[in-house]
């Protein structure tokens, strides 16, 4: 720190302070004693007594010599004794002592309070007890504040910040919404955890499938946990792999990782011919044709004429069983074709189908195979037979999309064209069953078509279309409040392909 100027101007060693401090003291007190001499019981004290000095605490003994530096003392003047031989003490903070009763006021003893510099008897407005310190330059001498109160303060303000945050903490996640979902607070795992796969799982590869197309086949197969899991899984690595049309053997619940590994292993890939349930002539033709090796003009040429295996029908839609084949290339075309027809015949046979009646069975079935999701095969079938009883249409939207050329649209939503064409299979527009099947059935829809479940439902609605949920009704007014169920599912869902 620095020492305090002289009264010069000029900087003072602390010696030198000290001496010029000392001498000012002994100026004072010399000063004082002229000009306030002290009085007890009228007797003029001894000229060589020094004066008396009660003890304080904060007050060094040091500064009654000569050669220390004077911090301060107060000074207490013994004032005149009262009868009982007692001297009153003085009195503190501004106040005056109450007097004892019957007996004379003792005179209040005169304070003299001395300072570096400076002494000065206490007036009025002197504090009769040490409330600071004298000050040694620019620095105050005292006793330090208290900052408990500061501590206070301070811990109050985190606790309001704390549970103000908590509390906001709490309304977003109980809100939910968008800002939830900024956060991430309601987001849902995407991907299943490696270790849980069991099962096992068909995965059909088309020529021309692309990344987006394959992920859609791994979630309906129930091989992901999502729909789009495996196609951002992708475009994350930035990869585009060149996925080779066949079957493939996979498990259910898989990692969308271990999924592409399957893929992309040549010993996932299943031997022969193999197609699942619903898949149209179209799409069967080249998995036939990269079976066998031959081209797909080979093969639509093979199909061309339905009455060469024994069907009765303009086309062998709904006759090529969906199943897996070991036909190896070298095998005649028109072998494998004939094989397909022949276990078509043998669902029928087992369903209890009559002679005859084998075109109508499986349009149906075709069309509850693309239809209905798994577990409502019979109620789906139960409608179509109510509507077709009350000459009602059957406005099948499958139906509509096959005429007009949307099957593979990936959309449950049918265009306003489509809805309107008028084509022999469009139930939009012609009532009763359309021209023949839309699709390849497979057992379980043939059963259904043929044993149809007890009810009277005319309508039905995806509402959920990740858990394929459905709804079904008696009435339109039941019908329009589950389509709205599914608009707003599609509303929290716009990335499914199903919305588009």
């Amino acid at each position: 720190m620095t020492q305090p100027d002289s009264p010069e101007g000029t900087g003072l060693t602390r010696r030198e302070l000290r001496e010029l401090r000392a001498r000012e003291w002994a100026e004072a007190v010399a000063a004082a004693s002229e000009e306030h001499p002290f009085v007890t019981g009228g007797a003029a004290p001894a000229p060589e007594a020094a004066p008396e000095t009660r003890t304080d605490p904060f007050v060094s003994d040091r500064a009654t010599r000569s050669d220390e530096p004077f911090i301060g003392v107060r000074q207490q003047r013994p004032a005149e004794s009262n009868r009982g031989g007692r001297t009153s003490e003085p009195a503190r903070s501004g106040r005056t002592a109450e007097p004892d009763r019957g007996q004379r006021t003792a005179e209040p003893a005169q304070t003299v309070t001395t300072s570096i510099g400076s002494f000065a008897p206490a007036d009025e407005h002197s504090s009769g007890e040490l409330r600071t310190l004298l000050t040694t330059g620019s620095h105050a001498i005292g006793p330090k504040k208290r900052r408990g109160g500061a501590i206070v303060i301070i811990l109050i303000i985190l606790a309001l910040i704390a549970g103000l945050a908590f509390g906001g903490y709490a309304l977003v996640r109980s809100i939910g919404g968008p800002v939830a979902d900024f956060f991430g607070w309601n987001a849902e795992p995407t991907d299943y955890e490696s270790g849980l796969a069991t099962g096992e799982a068909t995965i059909m590869i088309e020529k021309g499938d692309t990344g987006w197309e394959v992920s859609q086949k791994l979630h309906e197969a129930g091989v992901t946990l999502t729909e789009g899991v495996f196609y951002n899984m992708l475009v994350d690595m930035q990869q585009n792999p060149n996925f080779v049309p066949g079957a493939y053997s996979l498990q259910q619940k898989m990692t969308a990782a271990a999924a592409l590994a399957a893929l992309q292993d040549p010993e996932s890939k299943l031997p022969g011919i193999v197609y699942p349930e619903g898949y149209t002539v179209e799409q069967v033709v080249p998995i036939i044709a990269t079976a066998l090796e031959i081209s797909e003009d080979d093969v639509r040429a093979a199909l061309e004429n339905p009455g060469d295996y024994g069907v009765d029908a303009d086309t062998l839609e709904g006759w090529l069983f969906p199943t897996s084949y070991d036909f190896t290339p070298g095998t005649e075309i028109t072998e494998v074709v004939q094989g397909m027809v022949d276990r078509t015949r043998e669902s029928l046979e087992r369903a209890g189908v009559p002679a005859g009646d084998e075109e109508r069975v499986l349009t149906i079935a075709s069309i509850i195979q693309r239809e209905a999701p798994a577990g409502e095969f019979g109620k789906v079938s139960a409608v179509i037979e109510n509507r077709l009883d009350i000459d009602m249409k059957l406005q099948m939207d499958s139906t509509a999309q096959y005429g007009y050329g949307e099957m593979h649209s990936g959309s449950v939503f049918t265009s306003a064209e489509a809805l309107a064409d008028d084509n022999a299979w469009n139930t939009y527009v012609h009532t009763g069953l359309p021209a023949g099947p839309i699709s390849n059935p497979g057992d379980e829809a043939i059963q259904a078509a043929m044993h149809p479940e007890e009810g009277a439902w005319l309508y039905f609605v995806a509402v959920n279309l990740e858990t394929g949920e459905t709804k079904f009704s008696e009435t339109y007014e039941e019908q329009q409040q589950n389509e709205a169920e599914l608009h707003a599912w599609c509303d929290e869902h716009p990335e499914n392909a199903g919305c588009s």
